[in-house]
């Protein structure tokens, strides 16, 4: 085998290493992408049934249900259209209440209620996740004002 033709054979395969590579990062990236969805969503059959997925909204005055003495939990996350159960079992975030921003991770189970493995809640009066905040003003939130106009 000549100089020549052991350079180009280095170069293919080193092409072909990288290409590889390339497609090893972006099939790991797809894999670990989330989406987030509003109940409205969830309703219209725009989230995957049994892959994870972020489900965010506000939590439903009146609907927090838990057991004494047991971390198993379930509410209803509203926005301005549906409303859609989660259960959780876990320690709660700090702040989580009735009537604040909500983000839980998990998954669609096949009866239509959400089993969350995570729970993001709102860190002070002022703030609210993006995702959410869009969400419910893309669905016409009385709460929720106009965004800002950026300059």
């Amino acid at each position: 085998m000549t100089r020549r033709k052991q350079r180009l054979l280095i170069v293919a395969l080193v092409l072909v290493g990288v290409g590889l590579a390339a497609m090893l990062a972006l099939r790991a990236f797809n894999d670990n992408l989330l989406f987030f969805y509003s109940p409205t969503q969830v309703a219209a059959g725009e989230a995957p049934v049994g892959k994870k997925f972020r489900l965010g909204g506000l939590v439903e005055a009146g609907s927090i249900q838990r057991t004494p003495g047991d971390l198993e939990m379930r509410f209803q996350v509203v926005d301005a259209n549906k409303a859609m159960l989660v259960s959780y079992s876990g320690v709660l975030p700090d702040l989580f209440r009735e009537g604040q921003g909500v983000i839980a991770y998990g998954v669609l189970m096949p009866d239509g209620s959400f089993k969350a493995d995570e729970l993001l809640a709102r860190h002070d009066e002022n703030y609210m996740p993006p995702e959410v905040a869009e969400a419910l003003r893309e669905q016409g939130h009385p709460d929720m004002a106009p965004a800002p106009a950026t300059p």
